[in-house]
C-alpha cells in the first residue's frame, strides 16, 4: 500500500506543475474562448480580464485546493457570477467558461505529466477529485452569485418584459 504522505507529494508537484505554467495555462484559455462559440458573450469582455481571473486561479491552485475552505469558493465565485450577470453574459456561458478552465487543465496535464508508476496514479487520482470538487463549488457559487445579481435588477435591465 502507497503512504497519503508519498501520494501528497506526487499531488504537491503536479500543483507545482500547474501554478509555474499559469501565465501559458491562461493563454490558453484565452484562445479557446475565442474560438468557442458555447461562450461568445465573454468575447465582449475585456481580453485582460478573463485572462487575469483565470491566471489567478492557475497560479494559486495549491493555495485553492488546500488552503481555501468553502466560504472562500463562495465569496469568490459569488462575485464572477454576479459580474457576469452585469455583464450580460449568459449563466450558460459563465457555466461553460468555467467547464472550459478546467478542460484546459485537464488537457495540459495530459500533455505534460507522465504517469508510470502506481504512486503517481494514486496521487493524480487524488489532485482529480479535489480538482473536481473545486470546480463543481466554482460553477455552483457563480451560477448563485448570478441568479442573486439578476434578482437585485428589474427585469426590464434583465430585457423581460412584465406581462
Amino acid at each position: 500500500m502507497v503512504g497519503k504522505g508519498v501520494v501528497m507529494m506526487f499531488s504537491y508537484r503536479l500543483v507545482r506543475l500547474i501554478e509555474t505554467h499559469a501565465d501559458a495555462l491562461a493563454g490558453g484559455l484565452e484562445e479557446r474562448v475565442q474560438t468557442n462559440s458555447q461562450v461568445a458573450h465573454f468575447r465582449k469582455i475585456p481580453a485582460h480580464e478573463l485572462k487575469e481571473r483565470v491566471y489567478e486561479i492557475y497560479r494559486h491552485l495549491g493555495e485553492w485546493l488546500l488552503g481555501k475552505n468553502e466560504l472562500d469558493i463562495e465569496q469568490r465565485y459569488r462575485e464572477i457570477g454576479s459580474r457576469r450577470a452585469r455583464q450580460m453574459v449568459p449563466l450558460s456561458e459563465v457555466i461553460q467558461a468555467i467547464v472550459l478552465t478546467k478542460e484546459n487543465l485537464w488537457d495540459f496535464l495530459k500533455s505534460e505529466a507522465v504517469v508510470d508508476r502506481a504512486i503517481e496514479i494514486m496521487g493524480e487520482l487524488e489532485l482529480l477529485q479535489m480538482l473536481e470538487m473545486f470546480f463543481d463549488r466554482a460553477i455552483y457559487y457563480a451560477a448563485v452569485g448570478y441568479e442573486e445579481q439578476l434578482a437585485r435588477t428589474p427585469a426590464e435591465a434583465q430585457g423581460v418584459r412584465a406581462v
